[in-house]
Parts: structure tokens; C-alpha cells; sequence
């Protein structure tokens, strides 16, 4: 569903609104990526959430990954940027390193997980674990994939 600005007129059409979320891609150095079940639906994905007005993108990273894992974590770079266009979300994922605090569960949580790039396969849904496989990659510039909440569209060939 999009939602519409309410200052349309027939004259000048709508503007659709979108929601931003940010994610973690955590990774630590055996190559393991931080992931979380979640309380609401029971699905794996990388720690994330809908960014608020009034942080910065790299602040809400950090506290959505501390918040839902109990990881603090240092951002590295942009490595994706994911559309639903079932529900108008754009999502920012970043790789990130892991810096101190331990695993813990949350409200959003109902466990918290280092995968094997397997695991993250097995475990999650392709629109989910596609971006913790781009970060895995060693790509400089972030991918940038489009989905309709289940699964990718036009996915490009070289993958």
C-alpha cells in the first residue's frame, strides 16, 4: 500500500511516501554475519529497523543493531538498497564490524545468531538473506535490488 501527501490536486498528481529502514550487516572475522528471529512473524534477518526523523542514517544503524541484538558496532559502508514495492520501503544496508557488548535478546528478538553463509541461505527468505550475501561480497559500489516482499525482480543476470 502507498500512502499519498494530502496536498495533491488535480492539477499536480500525488507524491508517494516511503518508509526508510537501516540494517546491519554484521560481520565478524570468521566470516559469520549477525542475524535475529523475530518476535513478531518468527523470520531470520539481519538486525534493522525504520529509521527515525531526526538521526542520522549511520546513528540509526548503530542503535536498531544494539537495540535488537545487544552488539555495538562500528559502520563500515552502504552495501545495498533494497525497494519493497509491495508495502513502499526502502531499505539501507550497511556492513558493519562488531565492537564490544554480547549477544542478547529483546523485545524484537527471540534469538540472536552468528551464520555461516549456508545458514543464512537455509534460514531466511531470499529478499533477507540477498543482503547479507551482497555484503559479504567485496564490491565497491552497494547493490541495489528491487522486491515484492517475498521475492526479487529482475534480478541480474551475473548473480
Amino acid at each position: 500500500m502507498l500512502l499519498y501527501m494530502s496536498s495533491s490536486t488535480p492539477e499536480q498528481p500525488s507524491t508517494p511516501l516511503h518508509s526508510v529502514s537501516v540494517a546491519g550487516a554484521v560481520i565478524r572475522e570468521d566470516g559469520r554475519v549477525l542475524a535475529i528471529r523475530r518476535a513478531d512473524n518468527g523470520t531470520w534477518e539481519p538486525p534493522g529497523g525504520v529509521l527515525e526523523l531526526t538521526e542520522s542514517v549511520e546513528d540509526g544503524v548503530r542503535r536498531e543493531v544494539y537495540e535488537e541484538t545487544g552488539i555495538k558496532v562500528s559502520v563500515e559502508r552502504l552495501t545495498g538498497v533494497y525497494k519493497n514495492v509491495s508495502r513502499g520501503v526502502v531499505a539501507l544496508v550497511f556492513r558493519c564490524q562488531p565492537e564490544g557488548g554480547h549477544e542478547q535478546l529483546s523485545d524484537e528478538s527471540t534469538a540472536v545468531a552468528w551464520l555461516t553463509r549456508k545458514e543464512v541461505t537455509d534460514r531466511m527468505a531470499e529478499v533477507y538473506a540477498v543482503r547479507l550475501l551482497d555484503a559479504l561480497k567485496d564490491e565497491a559500489a552497494p547493490r541495489v535490488r528491487t522486491h515484492d516482499g517475498r521475492t526479487l525482480i529482475n534480478v541480474p543476470q551475473a548473480d
